[in-house]
């Protein structure tokens, strides 16, 4: 397979893992399970603190250095103006958390199913960048990104993304039906092949801010992270399920990493 045709794939899975979470809506009857989220929640946060740093710092490191930059310059500075930048979306898009009963963001009419689909997406853009600069790179002939890195962390998103996209339908299905639901679901996905799209391309034409992308992805994705993911999977009784989950998927997001990097 060339490096074109992965790329397309790899930009595509994650989304797939969104639409087929989402899809579970039509064989599910209720809504998951409070402990059963609780854990998926938090193994979607092991998958993408793992992926933050074996997919993007680490590389954003050694590709500084190799460029005779200090390889925490681009790491730390990228990081933190990916956690600004997802802090101002936090603050502008109208959102609702799963477990809150006050939306975030500026104020508007939208409904309860819509702020919590928006929520979901709002979390989705870096993880869409994510698979973006990771594949960019690999294109640019990076030696500390390979296309099997590049697809290890599609996998890895992608896996995260299904239980996501159930967890995300399941609970508006009721309100809003089945087929509206499933398209809601669908809908909070597409923000990643886009976003990564997007950032392909901003990178093939800006090369050298290849380790600050990397770093400004891991950023955003430790910013959702620790703003929703955790927090959500620790509520109430029973967290020891959120941080049992939160191992698993860090395990599974680090050997893929290795296993295919």
């Amino acid at each position: 397979m060339d490096k074109a045709a992965a790329t397309i794939i790899g930009l595509a899975l994650p989304f797939a893992g969104t639409v087929l979470g989402s899809a579970m809506v039509f064989f599910l009857k209720d809504s998951m399970g409070d402990r059963l989220q609780r854990s998926l929640l938090g193994f979607a946060s092991g998958v993408m603190i793992a992926a933050s740093v074996w997919s993007l710092l680490v590389p954003a490191i050694e590709m500084a250095e190799q460029a005779g930059t200090p390889g925490w310059l681009p790491s730390a500075g990228g990081f933190l103006l990916g956690v600004a930048f997802l802090l101002l979306l936090d603050g502008i898009i109208p959102h609702l958390h799963r477990s809150a009963d006050c939306p975030e963001g500026l104020r508007c009419g939208f409904q309860r199913s819509t702020m919590l689909i928006l929520a979901v997406t709002l979390h989705n853009i870096p993880e869409g960048m994510a698979v973006g600069v990771v594949f960019a790179g690999a294109l640019a002939g990076e030696s500390s990104i390979s296309i099997a890195g590049a697809m290890a962390l599609s996998i890895g998103i992608a896996i995260q993304n299904f239980p996501e996209g159930a967890v995300v339908s399941l609970p508006v299905a009721g309100a809003a039906g089945k087929r509206r639901a499933f398209g809601l679901g669908a809908l909070s996905g597409v923000v990643e092949p886009i976003g990564a799209a997007v950032t392909i391309l901003l990178t093939s034409l800006i090369t050298p801010v290849l380790p600050y992308i990397l770093s400004f992805a891991a950023g955003a994705m430790i910013y959702v992270v620790v703003e929703e993911l955790i927090p959500e999977s620790q509520a109430g009784e029973h967290s020891n399920l959120g941080t049992i989950g939160a191992a698993l998927g860090f395990a599974l997001m680090m050997v893929l990493d290795v296993a295919l990097g």
